[in-house]
């Protein structure tokens, strides 16, 4: 079976287990900034591509590849790739679902905690003799809160929410869902994570934490009416993707003071380059984001478990079965 990788170069064979015999496999490993004209030249004949998640993948290519029977993304995310024209042809688009949950909810605590705490604001307080100023500020005020002080709102509840909501029930805060589907009583009881409509979580909670993936209805569904539904002075964090923000609405929650910070290991329009508007702040609104560079699900554990889920597809696709994980609804 031939298989062509679109994505970083070497990482099939350094995150997959010695005993899937990557020998027995006609493997064909490229860049993803590769020309559409060499990928064909060396790939066309491919049965499977396996592809970095953030790598567009156009009906035009799927189309010149008579012999495509699966696309697996390396990640969760799949909206680079074109699935209504692999559907029409009937190749699988499969993600890895699940595969980077602990990794992701791991960063999201780091940044939740990180603008609880002002983590890069103190550290440089620190350094720059300001330790005492600082400490006593926040004695004088009592504005120093502990994860479990706060009530937190989750949008969407799959496998990186829940994730986070069993680690903040260890925190004792309360926390709160919202998913367009809502979850078995029996898990909401089990994660300590109550069922709200979005308009009343958002106004509940001091905390909102973004799990969803880029779709059409989720695209800047972050927007000036979101911030505007939240409680004055609450804290934003965004580990999903940049695009469900509108940008500029973040800056405004910012500078009218709804947001007192936000913590984000995303942004839209990846790489991001020393000219987004957010990395292009006055300094007062410039210490109140921390930035993480989208590091969240690229755990050294979480690409071993994508490459076993893309293994065993390959492996139910050359056997004539169905895989796992099949996003383009065939």
């Amino acid at each position: 079976m031939k298989i062509l990788h679109i994505g970083k170069k070497g990482n099939i064979q350094r995150y997959t287990e010695p005993s899937e015999k990557l020998e027995e496999y006609e493997l064909i490993d490229i860049p993803s900034d590769t020309p559409a004209s060499e990928l064909l030249a060396r790939g066309r004949d491919a049965e499977v591509i396996i592809i970095d998640a953030v790598t567009p993948l156009s009906a035009e290519l799927i189309g010149a590849m008579p012999d495509l029977k699966l696309i697996q993304s390396e990640g969760v995310a799949f909206n680079a790739i074109d699935i209504k024209a692999a559907a029409e042809r009937g190749i699988f688009v499969c993600n890895g679902r699940g595969m980077n949950a602990s990794a992701v909810a791991e960063q999201t605590l780091l940044l939740m905690l990180g603008v609880l705490k002002d983590a890069v604001n103190n550290d440089q307080a620190v350094r720059t003799g300001r330790q005492i100023q600082v400490k006593e500020g926040y004695m004088a005020r009592g504005d120093l809160m502990e994860l479990g002080d706060c009530t937190i709102g989750l949008i969407g509840f799959g496998a990186i929410a829940r994730q986070v909501a069993k680690a903040l029930k260890v925190f004792g805060a309360r926390t709160f869902y919202y998913s367009r589907h809502r979850a078995p009583v029996e898990i909401e009881q089990e994660l300590g994570a109550a069922y709200l409509p979005l308009k009343e979580l958002l106004s509940a909670c001091n905390m909102i934490s973004i799990h969803v993936p880029v779709t059409p209805e989720t695209r800047e569904m972050v927007n000036d009416t979101f911030f505007a539904d939240m409680q004055d002075g609450s804290y934003f964090i965004n580990t999903a993707r940049g695009e469900v923000v509108d940008e500029r609405a973040l800056i405004r929650a910012l500078e009218s003071g709804k947001l007192a910070m936000a913590g984000l290991d995303t942004l839209s329009g990846e790489p991001v380059g020393p000219d987004h508007i957010l990395v292009n702040l006055s300094p007062e609104l410039e210490r109140r984001i921390i930035f993480s560079p989208h590091i969240g699900g690229i755990t050294r554990s979480s690409f071993r478990r994508s490459y076993q889920i893309a293994w065993g597809n390959i492996k139910k696709v050359a056997a004539g079965e169905r895989p796992e994980y099949v996003v383009n609804g065939i």
